[in-house]
């Protein structure tokens, strides 16, 4: 059961952005997404809100995020929020097992 957590950084003059770049150049992300059970760890920004980033972050299970809390990403994750004076709201959905249905699959364009 794949859990995805989209989580908005929101800051001032730009802060999110900056911590998102920073995340990137400085490997913490592509460690991340190294880490057992990562299904999908990438930041967005929206195009009507310049001081939000939005990152997707999707794990095999709530084991996979257990582990992921517990490792020494955390640390270097909350020490950078905290550089940027960031503050988070989330979002947490489970995978739907089934799928698409034939409907929904209509409207997708691959």
């Amino acid at each position: 059961m794949a859990i995805t957590v989209n989580l908005y950084y929101t800051g001032e003059n730009g802060a999110a952005r900056a911590f998102a770049e920073e995340m990137e150049a400085s490997g913490t992300a592509a460690a991340i997404r190294a880490e057992a059970g990562n299904v999908r760890y990438r930041y967005f920004q929206p195009l009507d809100d310049p001081e939000t980033v939005l990152l997707i972050d999707a794990w095999e299970d709530q084991a996979a995020i257990d582990a992921h809390h517990a490792s020494p990403m955390m640390a270097k994750v909350a020490e950078l929020r905290d550089n940027y004076d960031l503050h988070m709201t989330a979002e947490r959905y489970v995978a739907d097992e089934d799928g698409f249905s034939a409907h929904d699959q209509s409207f997708i364009r691959s």
